[in-house]
């Protein structure tokens, strides 16, 4: 990887000492010292096969020599937040410092006061659409929703949504996570929303509902949360999940099984997370440093080599900061030229739709 390139800001040391609430990016030298005393950082739901974080935690412990605290790997967005709400009083470790969810999330946890901004040193390489203006919530990378296949089971891989309520489908297609909750499996429900009404977001959500309550009434959904350990053993030979979770597993399992990632011809839905500091953060100056070392050239190619696309990307590539050896590994772009990005507002709307009305159109309770 590239070394760590952060520009430093010209704002007073003072500003390292002072609340959580301070924006501009203090100077990088004291802000690693006021984190170095603080000694450790928190992060919530970064399973390490997810977007390289495995290896972008290591290397940021290395790098600053800081205590990091891994919270519920597993956990959706929702469950992230209710643990900021949760902790509010906790300045323990059970209290996270940072949190990495789904787009709608971080408005809404603006809005309740619940994160507070932070403007990192790389701030304006980042585009306007992806980051909050005040600095609250910003953009950290994307990726597009696809069917990851389970070949030794499934002989003939789905290609589009459709396909998965075929009868040589049964019990077999998983979604990544609870829709309840989880920003992916809404997401997940969203995008099956989008292809059944060609890309209408007003109904994708009550679309996307009908389509899994068809889906679950032919037998072929399974309601438990889809992994590579679950896929592999055969418990949910099809999950729909982010392409880089799917490209992630396909390494990981070396085979066994085959893996196949299929990006579905309608309906591709692509997701961006945001990262924000916690307003009650427990260790403010090192919740800072790691959004410092995520938005450096060095912990965006770290996202780039676990698949997903940071959103630094066109920057990176126009000051020809990525490895040769990162961008060979990449999925053809062909796939991700129908790719949509939903709106702060759809997303919103079809969240609203989706978890409040699952049980109801559904009816299926899914499981860990």
């Amino acid at each position: 990887m590239k070394t760590d390139r952060i520009l430093l800001a010209s704002v007073a040391a003072l500003a390292v000492a002072a609340s959580v609430s301070t924006v501009a990016a203090a100077p990088l030298d004291d802000l690693v010292a006021a984190a170095k005393k603080e000694g450790e950082l928190t992060v919530i739901a970064l399973p390490h096969d997810w977007c390289g974080y495995g290896p972008i935690i290591e290397s940021f412990k290395a790098k600053y020599g800081l205590k990091v605290n891994e919270l519920n790997p597993d956990a959706g967005s929702g469950d992230e937040i209710e643990a900021i709400k949760a902790n509010k009083g906790n300045k323990g470790p059970q209290a996270p410092d940072v949190v990495d969810v789904g787009l709608s999330f971080g408005p809404t946890a603006k809005a309740d006061g619940l994160i507070v901004p932070y403007k990192v040193s790389t701030w304006d390489s980042i585009p306007a659409s992806q980051k909050d203006a005040d600095g609250y919530w910003t953009g950290d990378y994307y990726g597009v929703l696809a069917f990851e296949v389970n070949k030794d089971l499934v002989k003939t891989s789905p290609t589009d949504w459709a396909d998965l309520l075929k009868p040589e489908f049964k019990n077999a297609v998983a979604l990544a996570g609870d829709p309840r909750a989880a920003n992916q499996a809404i997401q997940g429900v969203y995008a099956a929303g989008l292809a059944a009404t060609g890309n209408d977001a007003a109904k994708a959500g009550e679309a996307g509902l009908k389509f899994f309550g068809d889906l679950n009434k032919a037998g072929n959904f399974v309601p438990v949360i889809g992994k590579a350990a679950s896929l592999a053993q055969g418990a949910t030979p099809i999950v729909i999940r982010w392409d880089y979770n799917a490209l992630a597993d396909r390494d990981t399992l070396k085979g066994n099984p085959p893996v196949d990632v299929v990006i579905p011809k309608t309906g591709v839905v692509a997701g961006v997370y945001v990262q924000a500091i916690s307003a009650f953060a427990p260790h403010p100056a090192a919740a800072k440093l790691w959004l410092e070392y995520l938005y450096s050239d060095e912990g965006q190619v770290g996202w780039l080599a676990g698949y997903c696309h940071p959103v630094r990307f066109a920057d990176l590539i126009a000051n020809k900061k990525v490895p040769a050896d990162v961008l060979a590994k990449l999925p053809p772009a062909e796939g991700y030229a129908k790719a949509v990005f939903p709106t702060l507002a759809e997303q919103a709307a079809s969240k609203d739709v989706i978890t409040k009305q699952w049980d109801a159109v559904v009816g299926a309770n899914v499981a860990k």
